[in-house]
């Protein structure tokens, strides 16, 4: 799973947004807004990553157990998909 080219994270004034940039921005109108967790796994998508190596960076960076990560991971997954930022490789 990865993050589509054309979209960056950025933090703006103290929020995490996601930008689009050069033709994803006649795809993606706007900015997408996220959590520092949200954050924290977007950066870890953009050069792909499986979702247990997800679950498990969740786990390692929080202090979550890992049915709370995967409904976290899988949350965020749906959230990307429903904006259209979501690739499978």
């Amino acid at each position: 799973m990865k993050i589509k080219e054309g979209y960056i994270l950025r933090n703006v004034a103290g929020s995490f947004v996601v930008v689009p940039i050069g033709e994803a921005t006649l795809e993606f109108n706007g900015m997408m807004n996220l959590n520092e967790t949200g954050a924290f796994l977007f950066e870890k998508m953009i050069d792909g990553i499986s979702r247990d190596d997800l679950i498990k960076a969740l786990t390692d960076e929080y202090d979550v157990d890992d049915e709370t990560a995967a409904e976290d991971v899988d949350a965020f997954i749906e959230k990307v998909k429903e904006q259209d930022l979501f690739e499978e490789e």
